[in-house]
């Protein structure tokens, strides 16, 4: 992975940051609430299912579009990304749920490429697709109900108990946005002077948007200090083989705008079934 400096006040400020999160995250952000499903006893079965377990239909990705190139030597592939984000939304008013973390496994790898406070993060993402999985593999081989957003809103809501398919993807929908917001921002042009924006800046004002309504005070004041650990944008332009910031652009704008269409799809469903607001 690529590395980037950090001054000695700026490391200790982030190791406090981290401290705390890591207090307050492990007991509140984001509970395991897997309604049973997610207590998993390690004797028994394993804790991770794994990812190709749901892939009834499954297609892989032949190739890269031609906005988006292969990245040789790395993890994270943007072209990948918008495969699996193309595929779940590929029924009407609905998302699939398979290939829907197929691209958060993406998302999660490319989260870890931007180095050990934001990969923290990405660890509790991980958790909750786990959860997601483990409700879906609950279910049989096709997935069952749990196939879509939609199929799991409505089993869920039908069985008049707490969600907790719903009330996970919830907390990974607020993610989806904060990272779409985040790219999206990234793939904008210079200002009328030239200026751009700091990729820690961006990230800050798309946390303001997506996540930090939802978050305590503690933690949102924690986050202002994540964001000033940020790469460069340079770094951002390596991660989709771009050789300049034009390049870049059209290809981050493309992931962007499919991500934008996963989240509008599950936000639709979402509201419709009254989610949008669960605990």
């Amino acid at each position: 992975m690529l590395a980037f400096g950090r001054r000695a006040p700026l490391g200790c400020l982030l190791l406090s940051a981290f401290l705390a999160l890591f207090v307050f995250l492990s007991s509140v952000w984001l509970p395991q609430d897997g309604g049973g499903v997610g207590d998993c006893d390690p004797a028994h079965s394993p804790c991770r299912t794994d990812k190709k377990t749901f892939e009834p239909g499954r297609t892989e990705p032949d190739e890269a579009p031609p906005l988006v190139r292969e990245c040789p030597g790395q993890s994270f592939q943007a072209w990948r990304l918008l495969h699996f984000l193309k595929s779940s939304v590929s029924v009407p008013n609905d998302v699939l749920l398979e290939p829907y973390l197929r691209s958060w496994d993406e998302l999660i790898t490319f989260m870890e490429s931007l180095g050990s406070v934001v990969s923290f993060f990405s660890e509790k993402v991980k958790e909750k697709t786990d959860i997601v999985r483990r409700l879906l593999a609950a279910q049989g081989p096709d997935g069952g109900a749990y196939r879509s957003v939609r199929g799991m809103a409505e089993a869920e809501l039908r069985a008049g108990r707490s969600p907790p398919g719903c009330r996970t993807l919830l907390r990974l929908h607020r993610s989806l946005l904060w990272i779409t917001l985040t790219l999206d921002g990234l793939s904008q042009a210079p200002d009328p002077q030239g200026r751009l924006k700091t990729p820690g800046q961006i990230g800050r004002d798309a946390y303001q948007v997506a996540l930090a309504p939802h978050h305590p005070w503690v933690l949102r004041q924690a986050a202002e200090l994540v964001f000033l650990a940020l790469p460069d944008r340079d770094y951002f332009l390596r991660l989709v083989c771009a050789r300049s910031r034009r390049q870049a652009q059209p290809a981050l704008r493309l992931v962007a705008r499919a991500l934008r269409g996963v989240h509008a799809a599950t936000q639709r469903i979402l509201e419709e079934h009254r989610l949008l607001e669960l605990p």
